[in-house]
């Protein structure tokens, strides 16, 4: 059994307006292959090289191995991973990996969404509010958002919440088939005044 204390801020659930984000529950496995397979090619360009059709690999027994290890890796501190719903319906997921505490207390942000729910400021709102639990709760200084130059509205997103770009990482991940050039984004605990959220919910466009 992993000492609580060692992984602050987990298991959480967080909602605001439209917007839920709680861990992977077994009962989502078919809702998310369905909507997996039905975002093939929004998704694709952006998701790491494997092998196999897109549908074979994201099949309800496939979420459910996926669950069983991104909870595990949740349970020893290591990542904060939820499942995004919008009015209800599984719409994506917001993952904070890869945390490492200690001097550091830093962790990467992950995120995807559903087409048919982007450019209504979902995924920024669910992105605001898992930066703040992360900074909070879960006592982290600094998130790191790796993106492809390609993905305009993934940087666009990242930037809107008060990321700074830090440097471009040469042939940095497998992705779609080949090794990718890759933004580095960073925001800290002390960058945003306030909140993310309240941020998201200014003037700010989003």
């Amino acid at each position: 059994m992993v000492d609580p204390a060692l992984r602050p801020g987990w298991p959480a659930q967080l909602a605001w307006g439209p917007v839920e984000l709680h861990p992977p529950r077994r009962r989502d496995a078919e809702e998310w292959s369905r909507v997996r397979i039905a975002n093939e090619a929004w998704l694709a360009p952006w998701e790491p090289t494997a092998p196999g059709p897109w549908a074979a690999r994201h099949t309800p027994s496939t979420y459910r191995a996926m669950r069983r290890a991104v909870l595990r890796r949740a349970s020893m501190g290591m990542s904060l991973p939820f499942v995004l719903r919008v009015e209800g319906r599984l719409a994506g997921q917001v993952t904070i990996d890869n945390v490492v505490r200690g001097a550091l207390r830093s962790g990467n942000l992950g995120y995807w969404i559903d087409r048919s729910v982007a450019g209504r400021g979902m995924a920024s709102l669910a992105v605001a509010m898992v930066c703040d639990h992360a900074f909070g709760p879960a006592r982290l200084h600094r998130l790191q958002a790796d993106i492809r130059p390609e993905n305009a509205p993934s940087r666009g997103l990242v930037q809107r919440l008060g990321f700074r770009h830090e440097g471009l990482l040469r042939r940095y991940l497998d992705i779609d088939g080949d090794w990718r050039d890759h933004d580095t984004f960073a925001l800290l605990a002390e960058d945003v005044p306030g909140t993310v959220l309240a941020r998201w919910r200014s003037g700010v466009p989003r």
